[in-house]
This record gives structure tokens, C-alpha cells and sequence, in this order.
């Protein structure tokens, strides 16, 4: 009983304390600098870098092979192993960056992409590769539960971009034109700077570093780790294709793209939320499971803590949708608006799967992840390919929206197959109530009052009374988690 406490108690303060730094940096990232980059630009010459971006990341797992979920969860379970696998895997990574950058390369030449087009993929596939070892080596330090620290380097990346990108859109310290050239380069800077930073914490916490290409170990290691790299690898299909075949199914697909962009940069701010969580999650449910602590309390507590806000989420974005776009951008503001509706319905089961996902995933449920993962790419693409042709940007949004929910329910069901859970039905009732209400709450405010972003403001906090009113949230249970002194809820 004193364990689970203690265990929540710190979920929520560390959790607290990573909101914390990633609200006060990467919003300001989305919202001021990538925003302001689209809108100088262009759609089109945005929409390019988006597809090519998107495209990199198809075969990003090959960059990771699912080494830094299986680091994460071992390293949680048995962190004596650190200074034995860091000196092996980071040479893995190399290895696997030369394997990577080829065979993208070689594919985009299939693909037909032109001499500026690869000269962008290139710079995004070294990008790649950083943000991948970023990746591996705060998975030592989130797996030791240094927390804090690896919440700081979680942000430095972009707070360097932020400076510089900065320097370039409003220090007029250029005469030319801002390029989404430079807008690659300075990903690339900053990326570099954060490894190495990265790199000499983990340092601190080995015994000794140098580079080993020990095969034997490379191979062991990978037999471990492939299932966490097919289920990336399925993911990032379903989650990222979209884009890259807008750009290349329509004669107008660079626009498109970008129009598909401008509505997906709320989604992305947006998963940042649960994206979060999953982090702390995944060496915390590790660690509980090998122990066989009760998970349940805070499977529920995480579930209402990111499932509330995007129900709110989904509110605004339904009420105000083209008064987001309109605030946002320079162009295309009927369009994205309408692409914004069905992406956002999405995010209510990117959030699920940030808990259910994550909980299977520290569980050791590859195969049953994995299959789940194929149908939803196989759903996705298939999607794709009738909508695409006939609706434009518009089907993409609608395979997306199809993909994300059918996948959130589907590891819902598998979670409660493998952990034996009820079936909470005083909280589905809840949810029920509150999505009906919460809705009825935005719509009535658009009516009387005039300024949609006071009518935003005042959504999210009648939904939030709302929240405690149904016993969705309990004052008490949240005091009672920071005093050590919450009782142990066993349903969900």
C-alpha cells in the first residue's frame, strides 16, 4: 500500500515537473516558430519539407530497431547493465545510421524525388539519426528514473532551434529571404549539441565508454529488441504516411500536404500531452510489473488525466476551429479548419494509446501490439488510396481519424484481456455525461459570449468543474496523492 503512494505521489510530481518545462517550450516552437517558418514560406514550400520529413521517418526505425523501448524497460528493471550495454549499443547505432541513410536514399530514387528534394532528405536522415540517439541515451537516464534530468533534455533541442530560428525570422540579420534550407540546418545544430549534452550525462553514470562492435552482442541484443522495432516501424506508417502520399498521389500535392500540416501542427502540440506521459510510464509500469505491485490505480489516474483534457480539446477545436486557423495562418484557412474537425476527433485515441499502448508495451504484449499495428497500417493505407484520389487532403484526415480510433480500441481490449481488468461502468456512464455536457457547455458559450478565445478560456474551465462534479476528478484523491495518503482504487 505505502509503495503504490509513493509511487503515485512521484508520478504526479515528476509528471508535473515535465509539463513544466515542455509547456513553457514546445508550444512556443509549434505555435511561434514553426508557424511562423509555414507562413513565410508558403504552403507549398512548407508542404515539401512536411512530406519529406514524414518520409524520413518511415524507415526511422531502422535508426532504432526497437533498442530504445527495450533500453528503457531494461534498464528500469536492471540498471547494473548501463555501463556494460552503452559502449556496445551506441555502436550498434552507427551501424545501423549507415544501413539507414542508404536505403532511404535508394528509395527515394525509386520514388522520383528531384536533386533539391534530396538534398533536404539528406540533411532530415542526419536529423534522424541525432534525434534517434538523443532518444537511446535518455532512455539510460528515464530508465534510472532521473526524471528531472532528462525532462531538461528533452526540451534543450528545441529550445536552441527556438534561439536561433529567432535570430533569423526577426533579428533582420539577413537580406534573403528566410529558406526551409536553414530551417533543416538549424534542426541539425541543435540536435548535434543536445547528443552531446546527453551523451556526458550518461557518461557520468557508466564506469567507462568505448566504441565495441561486438557482434555477438549485436545480435542477441537485436533478437530482443525487433518486436519494439516492427511495432515503431507499423506505427510510424499508419501515423505518418499520410503526407508523403498526399504529395505524391495528387498533381497539387506539395499544397496539399501543407494545408494537411497546418491542421496536423495542433494535433502534434496537442500529443505532446500524453506523449509525456507514456515516458514516465513506461520504466514506471516496468519496474511495478516485475515487482507485481497493483497497476490499476494508476492506469485509471493517468487514463483521466490525459483523456479529460482532449475531451475539452475536442470541444474547442470543433466550436472554433476556423477562428484557430484564421489566428494561425495566412492562407487556406477554410480548408485546414475542416481537416482540424476530423484530426482532433482522432486525438481522443492517440491519448488512449499513449496509456493502453504503453502499459502493453511495459508488459512485454509485442505480439499482440504487433498484430494490432499491422491492421491499422494495412486500414490506413488502404484508406489512403480510395480517399486520397476522390477527396483530397480531406480523405487523408479521415483515414487518420479512422486508424487512431480503431487502434486506441483495440490495445483497450487487449489491456483488459491481459490484465484480467473490469469493466468500470459508474466511469464509463461518467465519461458519457461528460462529453454530452461538456459539448452542450461550448456551444451555449459561442452563443453569448462574443470573443471565442474568452469562450475557449471559459470551456476549459466550466469542463474542468464539470470534471469534479461528475467524481471523474476527486479534489480529495489529488491532495490525498501529493500527501501520501490516497486510497488504492482497483476498477477501471
Amino acid at each position: 500500500m505505502q509503495k503504490i503512494k509513493v509511487l503515485r505521489k512521484n508520478f504526479i510530481i515528476n509528471l508535473i515537473f515535465l509539463l513544466s518545462l515542455n509547456v513553457l517550450i514546445k508550444p512556443f516552437w509549434i505555435f511561434g516558430v514553426e508557424r511562423s517558418v509555414q507562413n513565410i514560406v508558403g504552403a507549398e514550400e512548407f508542404g515539401l519539407y512536411f512530406s519529406l520529413f514524414n518520409f524520413s521517418l518511415l524507415l526511422n526505425i531502422l535508426l532504432d530497431l526497437g533498442i530504445t523501448n527495450f533500453n528503457n524497460r531494461n534498464i528500469s528493471q536492471n540498471p547494473a547493465l548501463l555501463t556494460k550495454h552503452v559502449s556496445n549499443i551506441v555502436s550498434l547505432k552507427l551501424l545501423l545510421a549507415i544501413f539507414y541513410a542508404i536505403l532511404t536514399l535508394s528509395i527515394a530514387l525509386i520514388v522520383g524525388y528531384d536533386e533539391r528534394q534530396f538534398r533536404i532528405l539528406s540533411l532530415l536522415i542526419v536529423n534522424q539519426f541525432l534525434l534517434s540517439l538523443i532518444l537511446y541515451l535518455r532512455s539510460n537516464l528515464s530508465g534510472l528514473h532521473l526524471f528531472k534530468t532528462d525532462s531538461f533534455v528533452s526540451v534543450l533541442d528545441r529550445f536552441l532551434m527556438i534561439i536561433l530560428c529567432s535570430i533569423l525570422i526577426w533579428g533582420n540579420v539577413t537580406s534573403t529571404p528566410f529558406k526551409i534550407e536553414w530551417f533543416v540546418l538549424i534542426q541539425t545544430f541543435s540536435y548535434l549539441l543536445t547528443a552531446l549534452v546527453a551523451f556526458i550525462l550518461v557518461l557520468r553514470k557508466t564506469k567507462f565508454f568505448k566504441l565495441n562492435f561486438d557482434f555477438r552482442f549485436f545480435r542477441i541484443f537485436l533478437y530482443k529488441s525487433y518486436p519494439y522495432a516492427l511495432l515503431i516501424l507499423l506505427m510510424g506508417f499508419y501515423n505518418r504516411i499520410d503526407s508523403v502520399m498526399l504529395e505524391r498521389l495528387l498533381p497539387n500535392g506539395k499544397e496539399q500536404a501543407g494545408i494537411y500540416a497546418q491542421a496536423y501542427r495542433i494535433l502534434e502540440a496537442a500529443s505532446m500531452y500524453p506523449y509525456l506521459f507514456s515516458i514516465l510510464l513506461l520504466p514506471m509500469f516496468a519496474r511495478m510489473i516485475k515487482k507485481k505491485e497493483n497497476i490499476l490505480p494508476l492506469i485509471k489516474l493517468s487514463f483521466l488525466l490525459v483523456i479529460i483534457p482532449a475531451i475539452i480539446l475536442f470541444n474547442i477545436c470543433i466550436t472554433h476551429s476556423e477562428d484557430i486557423m484564421d489566428l494561425m495562418y495566412v492562407e487556406h484557412v477554410d480548408s485546414s479548419s475542416t481537416i482540424l474537425h476530423l484530426l482532433i476527433i482522432g486525438f481522443s485515441g492517440i491519448s488512449t494509446t499513449y496509456i493502453f499502448g504503453t502499459l502493453l508495451t511495459a508488459n512485454g504484449n509485442l505480439r499482440y501490439l504487433n498484430i494490432m499495428a499491422s491492421f491499422g497500417m494495412l486500414l490506413n493505407v488502404v484508406l489512403n488510396f480510395i480517399l486520397i484520389p476522390k477527396y483530397n487532403v480531406l480523405g487523408a484526415a479521415v483515414s487518420s481519424m479512422t486508424t487512431q480510433i480503431f487502434t486506441a480500441l483495440s490495445q483497450v481490449f487487449i489491456a483488459k484481456k491481459v490484465f484480467d481488468m473490469k469493466i468500470d461502468y459508474k466511469l464509463i456512464v461518467s465519461l458519457i455525461i461528460f462529453v454530452g455536457v461538456s459539448f452542450f457547455i461550448s456551444k451555449t458559450l459561442s452563443i453569448y459570449v462574443h470573443h471565442w478565445i474568452k469562450e475557449a478560456f471559459l470551456t476549459g474551465i466550466l469542463c474542468l468543474i464539470l470534471a469534479f462534479v461528475t467524481g471523474l476528478f476527486k479534489i480529495n484523491a489529488i491532495f490525498d496523492i501529493l500527501k501520501e495518503k490516497s486510497k488504492t482504487e482497483t476498477k477501471i
